[in-house]
């Protein structure tokens, strides 16, 4: 009765059970259905890690099956609620349980992440204007948000979740500009810190929350997600603190659509802990008196490209990394980032990039767009 059910739920996304199309579902263990059943995101994230299915091409998969809204018809019961309260009572992005997304993610091991990313390292979406190669996108990315904040040579800069350093590093480079980047990761950390060697670049090992001082521009990309939303008003005041009169402020994040208090649990248990994806009430309601909302624009069919790009590299450099990693972390980094793209190609995640000024602050500089 649950495999008839769930065949007809997927029928309707055009999607087949052992059809011989690409972005058709093998099922190899039976006990699969009940699984999904039972356990949604999670049981069909951690079945395809177990190897229990396959699918040639996850990322059209998972493109029709959000687009037919099957994700919508299998049933909410007691077992998503529990999983669902802790974000409800408890901040699961406090200062002590923030450091859990740099020890599990981002600490885990540069050599993976190299393998992947552009020579900038930059862990975010890229800007395929007129390209489709990954290292020119993310170039152009980089271009765009020192275009949107009229960065010159005479500009402080404070870089919130500076990654690696390569956006610092380019800024610097490209720009003239002073930028101090911050960090809750140590691995990035030691590492920007050699990457920025000789420039104008300091970075803190520091949360947000512990900023101080005044910035003519504020730039944070792909951090944001990781805030939560019972965080975001103390964010945006932060911001609001150090960004001097006049300055510009540019948030990149990943978006949703609707406004949700957490993250899909497969996410959350293997990706990003209590990382929370926000939407746009949330984000204005936190920057209400506080900041004025210049521009926004919104990038999503760039990060399906971005991440098909990531995994077209990371299966090319996987005969080097099976050595450090076992078959099923490969079938989870890979439903990670398939999973991911198909979402935002059916418009069910979203990236934003959104400049700000200071609420009651003279005019900002016209808007840049493209």
């Amino acid at each position: 009765m649950v495999a008839e059910t769930i065949r007809k739920f997927l029928g309707g996304a055009d999607i087949a059970v052992n059809g011989d199309r690409p972005w058709d579902i093998q099922v190899r263990d039976e006990r699969w259905y009940r699984r999904v059943w039972r356990e949604k995101n999670l049981g069909l994230g951690e079945s395809y890690m177990d190897g229990w299915w396959h699918c040639r091409h996850l990322d059209e998969m998972v493109f029709r099956l959000l687009r037919g809204g099957v994700d919508e018809k299998i049933p909410f019961g007691l077992r998503d609620l529990i999983a669902v309260a802790p974000s409800l009572v408890f901040n699961l992005q406090s200062c002590r349980r923030s450091r859990a997304v740099a020890e599990r993610h981002y600490d885990l091991d540069n050599e993976l992440f190299f393998s992947f990313l552009d020579p900038f390292f930059q862990y975010s979406c890229g800007f395929f204007e007129e390209t489709e190669e990954l290292d020119r996108a993310q170039e152009q990315k980089m271009e765009l948000i020192c275009r949107k904040l009229h960065l010159g040579p005479s500009d402080r800069v404070l870089d919130i979740g500076c990654g690696w350093g390569g956006l610092a590093r380019y800024m610097a480079e490209r720009r003239g500009c002073a930028v101090t980047g911050v960090n809750i990761s140590r691995e990035q950390l030691a590492f920007a810190e050699r990457f920025c060697q000789g420039l104008p670049v300091t970075f803190e090992l520091l949360d947000y929350r512990q900023l101080d001082g005044r910035f003519d521009k504020i730039v944070s990309v792909g951090m944001f997600e990781h805030v939560g939303y019972r965080n975001h008003r103390r964010f945006m005041k932060v911001v609001q603190r150090c960004l001097k009169p006049g300055g510009l402020f540019l948030l990149q994040t990943i978006g949703n659509n609707l406004s949700y208090t957490g993250c899909d649990p497969w996410i959350t248990r293997y990706i990003f802990p209590n990382g929370v994806v926000p939407s746009i009430p949330q984000i204005a309601k936190s920057v209400e008196g506080l900041l004025v909302i210049e521009d926004l624009h919104a990038l999503g069919p760039h990060y399906d490209k971005t991440l098909m790009a990531w995994n077209r590299n990371f299966q090319e450099a996987w005969g080097r990394l099976r050595e450090r990693y076992e078959e099923r972390f490969k079938r989870m980094w890979e439903y990670y980032l398939l999973s991911c793209a198909g979402a935002f190609r059916a418009r069910s995640l979203q990236t934003w990039q959104i400049v700000m000024s200071r609420f009651g602050s003279e005019a900002a500089p016209f808007p840049v767009r493209g």
